[in-house]
Order: structure tokens, then C-alpha cells, then sequence
């Protein structure tokens, strides 16, 4: 059975210049002052293909979306 959570895209970007992905049991969810509801998934492959829809340059986060993360 799949684990559905929120992901969410970071309004502001990082200094390397991606907006970072992260869902809503994030570490550093929280820290995250301005950012975007992207929807729920069972992976972080869609929500970033979903996150490119507002930003073209689109990362997961390197702690809760480590299949994602390329930077």
C-alpha cells in the first residue's frame, strides 16, 4: 500500500538556485517560510515533475527526498 504525503516547493531559492522539494514530515519543513502546495504522492519523482509546473530548476530535498535530490 502506498504512503501518500503533501509535498510542498520552496518559494524561495536555494543559492545554487533550485527551489527545493520537501513534503510536510520534513526535518526542515518548518524553516521553510514561503511555499507552494504541490499535492500528495507516494513518491517525490511526481512532485518534482509536478513543482516544474512553477519553477524549472526543481530539486528534492537531500534529507526527505534523496531520490530526488541531484545537487
Amino acid at each position: 500500500m502506498a504512503i501518500y504525503r503533501n509535498y510542498y516547493v520552496n518559494n524561495t531559492a536555494q543559492p545554487t538556485g533550485e527551489h527545493e522539494v520537501h513534503h510536510d514530515e520534513c526535518a526542515y519543513f518548518s524553516s521553510i517560510k514561503s511555499k507552494q502546495l504541490v499535492g500528495a504522492y507516494s513518491t517525490c519523482t511526481e512532485a518534482v515533475a509536478k513543482a516544474r509546473l512553477f519553477y524549472t530548476n526543481v530539486d528534492g530535498c537531500k534529507y526527505c527526498s534523496p531520490a530526488c535530490h541531484k545537487r
